[in-house]
């Protein structure tokens, strides 16, 4: 049994309050790329493979890392939500008896994931679980 996290990546930008300013800045994608590490880090110190999922812009859904990277960074096709594919990650995995946790701020996605048994938290949850994990 494996345990997953999939992250909301821009629910946990605008819901991490150092994130949705570097975002709100010149540099905006420095605010992704520092979740992004957070995230891995997080992965490295609890033992939870991770996963975030981004809106793409592309026709094609494009995926970056992997398990030998730590983390696995998910961008959407143009013609689908990042949402969407948060939830269709955690029912694939779910359905295979693996632990999973959704981290977002949307309710729906939260709503969706508890449907099919995977464990939703807040995007402060996962801020708290991050600084804890980083000590």
């Amino acid at each position: 049994m494996e345990r997953l996290l999939v992250v909301d990546g821009h629910s946990a930008i605008f819901g991490i309050e150092d994130l949705r300013e570097l975002h709100q800045g010149p540099k905006r994608h420095m605010a992704r790329t520092e979740l992004i590490r957070r995230l891995r880090d997080l992965g490295d110190f609890s033992g939870w493979a991770v996963c975030v999922v981004f809106d793409g812009r592309r026709g094609e859904r494009n995926f970056q890392g992997g398990k030998e990277e730590g983390i696995m960074v998910i961008y959407s096709k143009g013609t689908e939500t990042a949402d969407a594919v948060v939830e269709r990650i955690a029912a694939r995995f779910a359905a295979k008896g693996d632990e999973v946790r959704v981290a977002s701020n949307d309710r729906m996605v939260l709503t969706t994931a508890l449907a099919f048994n995977a464990h939703g938290m807040r995007i402060p949850d996962l801020e708290a679980w991050m600084a804890e994990e980083s000590r």
